[in-house]
Parts: C-alpha cells; structure tokens; sequence
C-alpha cells in the first residue's frame, strides 16, 4: 500500500496548498480519498492514470473536500470511461452530482455506485478481496467521517522445497488459505504450518479528516501503520479549534500516541500559518514519529 498526497490545504485558498487529495494505491487499483478543488489537474501534474481510480471517499461537504468531484467525473466520461465507480459519502451528495449532471444535461457512460456513509458509527463501507474500507466518527460542523483502509493480509507463501514429489494441485489453494488438507488416498495430512510462511502483513491506512479533538476514535485507528490527522491550529488557539469544530497539531500528536500509530501525517493547516515547523514540533510533545504531509510526496504504508 502506498500514499499518495494530492492536496493538504485547508479551505482557504492558498498559493503554495491544493485542497484536501489523498490517492491510496493497493495492487493496480486506486483509491482516492477527498477531491477537493483541482484534484484532476494534480492528478494529470504528477502522471497518475485515473483509469485505475476505481472508488471515491468523500469525507464531508465543505468545499475543499469536495468541490473537485464534478469535473473529476465528468472528464472520466468525456474520455469514454466504461468501468464502474464506487463513491462513498454523506447524505446530500448524490443529490449535488444529480442536479449538477442535469443542469449539464449529462448521462454518465459508467456507473455511479453510491454507499451512503450516516457517519453514525464505524462500519464497513466497502469490501473486496484484498482490502476494505470503514468509517471512522468523526466531529465537525457538518456530518463527517475518517477513513480505515486495510489492506488484507496476503495469502500465506508455499515453500515448494518442503512439498513431496508428486503434490496433489488441488491442495495447493487450501494451503495457501491456511488450511491443512488430508490426501484421501494415502491418508496423510498436510500441515500448512508446516509447509508455508506467512503472507504479506496486513496494512492499515487511517484517514482522520476534518474534526473536533475525538478521543474516541482512538481504539478504531488502535495501531495503525500510517495515520493522518487534521491539524488546522496550534495549540494556543485550541479555543478557535473547539468552537470551529478543527484539531490542533498536539491534540493529532494525543490521539497518535493512544493509539499507538507507527506513523502520523499531519496536514490541513489554516492559511495563517506560513511554516509547518511549530505544528511539527508541538504533535512531538505527545509523539515522536510524526511528519508534516507533502503534496506530490509517496509513503509507504509500512
């Protein structure tokens, strides 16, 4: 799993920030998380191909979370786009895209697969074979919601040395999966113990968008590999982040250390601020392992 930063301004526009973008890649397939304004031309400015874009997550429904969505979607249908997409957001969404696409008078080429996310606990948004997806509650002015991306741990590893002459084909699949199998000729079980290695470990991404400091998010993100959080303020303005419904970069820094992270991203920060280096240094009074997130930057999820 790899991290993409597309955008981490907050909704302010500044010069040097895109809004809210993030691009998860698991496999071949892409998962872009928020598309606030611009995100397309970001996307086409570090040479992502969209064609593997297969799902959308919407946060909430401030602007620069989302304003980036309809031109996104259009130019997917411009460009003959024929393969689905899975959009997860908040009530109100889908009937923004609709009165946008009638006013246009367009008719997607694709399909629009729509999960309404209630944000009123975490659940499973969305599941395939090798990751899913699950909401994280999160506080803010208007309903929104973090995101849990894990990526499932891989089957386990034959070691074909330790197979006997001759092993059975079918047997090789249920080995993989963990299962011991018995040869109904000869009666002689198989352990997978035995004969195979753990698979790749699973990956865990959280996405902490927009919101109040939330405590009890802590046992949902419980040691994840990477966590970005918000971090609009500093904590001298930790009464403009109560009212605003935002979180400071030490409250990020509390919930990282709770939580027991292996890694914290911040970003968000309000237009005020012209350095990231005071939001860096106070997230490290709570928690050491932590970084300011860059635009055009890859993480490995590790």
């Amino acid at each position: 799993m790899k991290l993409t930063v597309i955008g981490v301004g907050s909704a302010s526009p500044q010069v040097d920030k895109n809004p809210s973008a993030f691009l998860l890649s698991i496999d071949n397939e892409y998962i872009l998380i928020d598309c606030g304004e611009g995100t397309q031309y970001r996307l086409l400015d570090q040479s992502i191909k969209v064609s593997r874009i297969k799902t959308i997550c919407i946060s909430h429904l401030h602007g620069d979370h989302y304003f980036g969505l309809i031109g996104l979607l259009s130019s997917f249908n411009l460009k003959g786009r024929k393969d689905p997409i899975t959009l997860v957001g908040p009530e109100g969404l889908q009937k923004i895209l609709d009165i946008q696409f009638e006013a246009a008078n367009t008719t997607l080429n694709y399909e629009l697969n729509f999960v309404l996310n209630r944000n009123s606990q975490d659940k499973v948004l969305l599941e395939k074979k090798n990751f899913k997806i699950e909401s994280i509650p999160l506080i803010h002015r208007v309903q929104s919601t973090g995101f849990l991306v894990t990526e499932k741990e891989g089957d386990r590893h034959i070691q074909a040395h330790k197979l006997p002459e001759n092993f059975p084909l079918p047997f090789y699949s249920e080995l993989k999966k963990g299962n011991d199998v018995v040869d109904p000729l000869t009666n002689i079980t198989y352990l997978a113990s035995e004969l195979t290695k753990s698979g790749t470990p699973k990956k865990v991404f959280a996405y902490c968008s927009d919101t109040a400091y939330n405590p009890e998010i802590v046992p949902i993100v419980k040691e994840a590999n990477l966590m970005y959080h918000e971090a609009t303020f500093l904590k001298d303005l930790d009464q403009r982040a109560e009212m605003t419904q935002h979180s400071t970069a030490l409250q990020a820094g509390k919930i990282a250390k709770a939580a027991v992270v292996k890694k914290l991203l911040l970003g968000h920060l309000s237009s005020r601020y012209k350095s990231s280096e005071e939001h860096i240094s106070e997230a490290k009074e709570a928690f050491g392992n932590v970084e300011m997130a860059i635009e055009g930057a890859v993480y490995d999820v590790i």
